[in-house]
Parts: structure tokens; sequence; C-alpha cells
């Protein structure tokens, strides 16, 4: 039993002894782990330079090693191939971990992983320390791999477009606030104000509705689904008036004459009964079917009015027949695009407020 024991630890120390040989590095190692016969006071004839760059040679030597096997086991049999690859793991394995210890043990000895708790932070440290950084502090810089440089490129990009995204939201409720600081500057010296309407693809429609309520019971009161009907009523009696405004497909005389009807036709549909946006034909359409006096206001554009036969000039709105409807014009309500709010007295806002 002695004896078996004894002959185990001589063939261990043959195999250290030949580790360096076995992994394709140059010399050997000597019974205390370092290389060509050098004892453990022999480090300090290398700088702290030199060890690591010995160490990253003997890490890549013996990775061409593990090359070299994984090629010759990939010869023979589909049995044999098995039996080498597995042999060869385990040998790589062997020699990887006894590279490991001793170059933990020769980094220990130049003031490296010191304060490391256990054998994991002390393999860290290693690959911190092989990797160019000092676990002491200071770094030796290296090359970034393939991958790193691919990570970082792509974070650098998430990041920028991140930085993008946080931009252009808070240009988009800049630009929003900017628009309704002028409305409201234009406005106020007339004694008025801009009243919110929902923003749902009726909302010219509804402003107009919340007009015709400020004036009941002298204005008949209709409802946004019965404005729309309204709005697309008079526009197929009136096609020759919006017809120009809605262009041509196709070049052949008989085509475009098609077309052009079956997309007015089409048109009028969605007024009608869809939740499409409003703008200025449907504006027009209903200033002549409720023949009211219509302006629209806005920022940066000149007043927009129509209907200006059904206006008033002498009589107050809420003492006419025929009060005029006020509108205002967003665009960068909620950034949706086109926006219509209602627009009334400044005193209806503040009894509303109140009540």
């Amino acid at each position: 039993m002695a004896s078996s024991t004894a002959t185990d630890a001589v063939e261990e120390m043959d195999d250290a002894k030949q580790e360096r040989a076995n992994a394709g590095l140059e010399g050997s190692e000597t019974e205390s782990g370092f290389p060509n016969g050098e004892k453990e006071t022999g480090l300090e004839k290398e700088s702290r330079s030199e060890v690591l760059a010995r160490h990253q040679r003997e890490i890549k030597d013996l990775q061409k090693k593990e090359i070299s096997l994984k090629k010759a086991a990939a010869k023979g049999s589909k049995a044999e191939q098995k039996a080498k690859k597995k042999l060869a793991e385990e040998e790589v394995a062997r020699l990887d971990q006894r590279i490991k210890a001793r170059h933990a043990k020769e980094l220990g000895s130049l003031g490296f992983l010191k304060d490391e708790k256990n054998d994991q932070d002390g393999l860290e440290g290693l690959v911190r320390a092989i990797a160019g950084v000092n676990t002491l502090g200071g770094s030796q810089p290296t090359r970034p791999s393939k991958s790193q440089k691919w990570r970082e490129r792509r974070a650098q990009q998430e990041a920028e477009r991140a930085q993008r995204i946080q931009e252009e939201q808070s240009n988009v409720v800049s630009s929003r606030l900017v628009e309704d600081y002028k409305l409201e500057k234009k406005l106020q010296p007339l004694g008025l104000t801009s009243k919110e309407i929902k923003p749902d693809g009726h909302c010219l429609y509804r402003a107009v509705e919340h007009q015709l309520s400020l004036y009941s019971p002298i204005c008949p009161q209709y409802s946004y689904q019965q404005l729309r009907g309204l709005a697309a009523s008079y526009m197929r009696a009136h096609a020759e008036v919006f017809l120009p405004f809605l262009g041509a497909d196709g070049t052949d005389e008989e085509k475009i004459d098609e077309s052009l009807d079956n997309k007015f036709s089409r048109y009028c549909s969605e007024v009608e009964s869809s939740a499409s946006w409003g703008g200025q034909l449907e504006l027009e359409a209903l200033a002549h079917s409720l023949k009211k006096h219509i302006v629209v206001f806005s920022t940066d554009l000149p007043d927009v009015e129509m209907g200006k036969e059904y206006k008033e000039e002498s009589a107050e709105d809420n003492k006419s027949s025929k009060p005029t409807i006020r509108l205002s014009y967003h665009r960068h309500a909620f950034g949706l695009g086109e926006h219509y709010n209602s627009v009334v007295p400044l005193q209806t806002i503040s009894i509303q407020d109140s009540g």
C-alpha cells in the first residue's frame, strides 16, 4: 500500500516535470512547479510585466496544444474519435489546472491576489492579472477582442438611440408648450382662450359641436356624428367645388374621370362614417351647411375665415342668431398630427372652473 502511494507520488512528480513539454511550452517544469529549473526566488530576475507576458505566452501555447490534440482526435472511427476526444479534453483540463495553480503561486509572490478571500476570487484575480490589470492598482493596456469591440459598439449605438428618442420626446413637449403659449398670447387680448377637445379623430367636429352648445337655444344643436353627415352631404351636393382639391389618378381622360369620382365618393363616405381627420374642406362644407361664420386661430398662420357671408358685424355672439364659430388649430398638440380645439370667452372657462 505504501509502495503504491510512493509510486503514485513519483508518477505525479514526473507528470509535473513534463507538463510544459506536454503542453507544447518551452522548457519543462521542476518539482517546485517553476519553469526552466528556477526556484521561487528566481522570479526576482523577472519584472511583473515580464512574468505576465510569459504567462500569456504559456496560455497561448496551451491553447495551441488543445487545438492540436483535437485535430488528432478527429481521425479514426467514430468510436475512436469519441474516445480520443475525451482523453484530449481530460489532458487539456489537467494541464490547464496545473498551469493556473503555478501562475497563481507566481503572481502571489509578486504581490497579486493578496486580498482574495477564496479560491474563486483568486482565479478571478488571476484572470485580471493575465488580462493586464494589476489587482493592487494600475493597469496594463491590452487589445480588446473583436467580440468586446462589437459589444461596446452595440452598447454605444443603443445609448445614442436612447438619447435620440429622449431628445425627440423632449422636442415634442417643448414644441407643444411653445405653440400653446403663443396661441394663448394671441387669444387673451381678444378675451378668448382655448378649450381642450378630445383628440380622437373627431376633434374638428367635436369642437364645432361644443361651439354650438355655447349658443343654445339660439343655434340648432348637432352631435359630432350629425355634423359629419352634414359635411359629407354638402360635399356630395357640390362635388364640382371639392373635386379639384382631391387630385386624380392615371393619365387617360376617361380613367381620370372614373378614378376621381370613385375617390371622391370614398372620401365623402369616410367623412360621414369614419374617424378620419377633418380639415379646411370639411370646415368649408360645415360653414355653408350651418350657415355660420367660422374662424380658425393658429400660432404661426394667419386666421382662416370661412362663411364670411354669414357674419353679422353689429350683433354680439350671445345675442345674434348667427354667432361666429371659433376654433384653434394645433400642429404639435399630441404628436399625432393636426388637432382642433374650441375657442371660448375667458369668462366661460372661469365660470366652469369655479363651478
